[in-house]
This record gives C-alpha cells, sequence and structure tokens, in this order.
C-alpha cells in the first residue's frame, strides 16, 4: 500500500525518510476520520451567499494552482494564502515545492510541460463561525512536449481536505491535506536519460493460444477504473465491487490485483486460495498488500521479475538489456516500488507516449498514463514485472 503524503508537511511520503513508515501510520490514523467524508455521497451546497463566495474562491485558488505547474508565477497564489500563519504558509509553499518539482522533472526528461487544466468537485462543507472545511477532489490533466515533436496528456487525481478561514471579508487557505503525487526533492530526480526503444514486445494483444492474461482487456481496465484522473472512464470512480482500501494503508495494490484478476472486466488471471478476492468481503493479504503481493507474482509464476534497480540502473542498456529493461515492458505488465527494502507501490502499464517512455496507471494517488518514475527518486529501486501470457 503506497505511503500517504501530507500536503503540509515537508517532509517526502514516496521517499520514506527513516522512521517515515511509523509517521505515517499515525498520520493514517489521525487524519481517517477526515478522509472519511470524501467516501460520502456527493452533497450539494446550499444555495447562499456564503456558499457561492467559497465555491468562486476554490474554483479560483485551484486554477491558479493548475497554472503553476506550467507557468511558475507564484505571486498568483499568494493572495489566497495567509502570510501570517504558519500553516496557511506552509500549505502555499507546499504548492511551489511541487511546481518546482515538475519543472525539474521536466529538465530532467528533455520535455516541458505546456498546457494543464483541472477540475474540482466538492464533496462537503461543514461551516463553524468564520471557518469552513471542505472535502473535495480535484482532477488535473498535465500535457508535455518534446523539443522535435509530439506531446503527451496525462490525469491525476487527488482528494482534500480544506480548512478555510475568513479575515476581513476574503476567503484564505488555513491548511490543508492530501496524497499528493508530485511531493518529491526535486533534488533527488534522476538524471540519466532514458533510451526508448520500441519494439515488437509492445504489442497489446496476447500471443496466441493466451488461456490466462488478456493484456488487452486488463489495459482497457486500468484506464476504466483510474478514478479520479483526469481522462478516466467510469465517470472517474473506482470500481463499485471492490473496497476501496485508500484509507487503510493505500489502494494501489488492491487496483493492481482487479487489473490482473478481475475475471469479467480485466486481465482474467484465476484467483487462488492465496490471492483473492470475496465481494462483500474483500481481498486477502496477496490481494491488498504491498509486500504479500510482490512475493505471490513470484511465487504464483503470475509474474516473472525481469529486472530490478534504480533508475539509471534500468534506464539504460546493458548486455543483458541492449534496449534497457524497460524495453520490454508490454501494457499489462507491472512495475514495483521499493525503498529502503520495502516494496511502497504497485502501478500497471498501460501505454507509451510519442517517444517510447513508459506509462502507467495506478490508485493512491489515482494515475492515468502518467511517466512510470513522476514522483520518484534516485533512490528508488524500480521492480520490472512481466506478467505471463
Amino acid at each position: 500500500m503506497e505511503a500517504l503524503k501530507l500536503g503540509t508537511v515537508t517532509q517526502n511520503a514516496y521517499c520514506l525518510w527513516e522512521g517515515h513508515r511509523l509517521l505515517t501510520k499515525r498520520l493514517f490514523q489521525v487524519l481517517f476520520l477526515f478522509f472519511l467524508l470524501l467516501t460520502t455521497s456527493d452533497q450539494s451546497l446550499a444555495q447562499n451567499a456564503s456558499n457561492d463566495e467559497i465555491q468562486a474562491f476554490l474554483n479560483q485558488l485551484f486554477h491558479n494552482r493548475v497554472q503553476l505547474l506550467v507557468h511558475h508565477r507564484q505571486e498568483q497564489l499568494k493572495p489566497f494564502y495567509l502570510q501570517t500563519e504558519k500553516r496557511s504558509k506552509n500549505a502555499m509553499e507546499h504548492e511551489f515545492h511541487r511546481s518546482y518539482y515538475l519543472k525539474k522533472w521536466a529538465e530532467a526528461r528533455g520535455v516541458q510541460f505546456v498546457k494543464a487544466t483541472g477540475d474540482i468537485r466538492i464533496v462537503r462543507v461543514n461551516k463553524v463561525g468564520d471557518s469552513t472545511r471542505v472535502s473535495l477532489v480535484h482532477s488535473l490533466q498535465l500535457t508535455y512536449q518534446y523539443p522535435t515533436q509530439g506531446e503527451h496528456t496525462m490525469g491525476i487525481g487527488t482528494r482534500h481536505v480544506l480548512n478555510l478561514k475568513k479575515n476581513d471579508g476574503n476567503w484564505y487557505v488555513f491548511k490543508e491535506w492530501y496524497l499528493d503525487p508530485l511531493e518529491e526533492n526535486p533534488r533527488l530526480i534522476p538524471t540519466t536519460k532514458q533510451v526508448s526503444e520500441l519494439t515488437a514486445d509492445q504489442n497489446l494483444h496476447s500471443r496466441k493460444g493466451n488461456k490466462k492474461y488478456n493484456r488487452k482487456k486488463a489495459v482497457q481496465y486500468a484506464d476504466k477504473y483510474a478514478g479520479l484522473a483526469n481522462q478516466a472512464g467510469q465517470n472517474r470512480r473506482y470500481n463499485q465491487k471492490y473496497l476501496d482500501y485508500t484509507y487503510q494503508g493505500g489502494d494501489c495494490t488492491n487496483f493492481t490485483s482487479q487489473v490482473l484478476g478481475d475475471k469479467e472486466e480485466g486481465g482474467g488471471l484465476p484467483m487462488r486460495s492465496d490471492w483473492r478476492y470475496r465481494y462483500n468481503q474483500g481481498g486477502n493479504v496477496a490481494w491488498v498488500r504491498t509486500d504479500s503481493f510482490n512475493s505471490f507474482l513470484i511465487r504464483s509464476g503470475y509474474g516473472k521479475l525481469i529486472a530490478k534497480g534504480t533508475y539509471e540502473q534500468i534506464a539504460k542498456p546493458t548486455p543483458k538489456f541492449p534496449g534497457t529493461a524497460l524495453s520490454k515492458l508490454q501494457p499489462g505488465d507491472v512495475i514495483g516500488y521499493e525503498m529502503n527494502g520495502d516494496v511502497d507501490h504497485f502501478s500497471i502499464v498501460t501505454a507509451r507516449d510519442i517517444q517510447g517512455y513508459v506509462l502507467v496507471n495506478s490508485h493512491t494517488a489515482d494515475r492515468y498514463h502518467v511517466p512510470w518514475d513522476l514522483g520518484w527518486d534516485k533512490r528508488t529501486k524500480f521492480l520490472l514485472y512481466r506478467i505471463g501470457d
């Protein structure tokens, strides 16, 4: 299960600093009640002037935050935060940090982000005096461009809880929590240039005579149920047949298991006693937990670990992989993300961009056709799994 990121905390949750797993566990317990607000059914805002003000404020706030990711104009965001309040200022600086990270990642990959759009859906508003707590979801769409030709558009979905405060007649962000896939240290971005080599291995169709894994359906499932990520299907919602484990440590492994094992819409790998989901009850340990799922993939023979290493190790040619290990990945394969000896996240390979860069989908936070290393650093070890077909 993927680690929680707290928007107003400066430490990097994906990196899992020493002792951070314990902190993350406590954060989940503390914030669980806040995020429960997001699981309830949508509730309409009362039609009054105050709620109209809040809606307008949030629309403009998130519009400016989206534009910050492309244009990096910090001055356009400052009026939404109280500079004299530490928690408010921390929330603002978090947005500056993620904008800078995205800029440095793009420079390292030889691309430029040229367009960003997004929209919010308010789930609930609770007002107490001059303060208001808002639960909302944000769907972000980002487009990057290569210097020569070609561009790619991705989707990212996040869930937010904001405390707003009114001061001198104006609303401000007092503090905020959310799961942020772009909270990363820009000084730790790997700079090795990935060799992109498209080979016959990139055929989406399963081999003739396949009786087990349907890659095409697996990718369709991953795209349909990518949740809040912009461009995802199913009205940006998860598959309601399955429980959402976001608030129990993360839903990334549960989602990966669904992609591989859903017999109606997904890849159709047969469930087993040691890897299965019981509807109306939930998944067993190997179905929902990263470390157990990682062991199951190898033990079961469902997946073959074709490479493991840092970005530099798997993104460059080697005697074993002249076209890089990444060139062996097909849509429907799996990437694991390991920090400090722990596998903390899984994603599904769903496509490549116009230059051959591997793209993935996942939950927690929700991603749709996002570059496979975006949000990870040079200390991360990546596990490339070929799913047997």
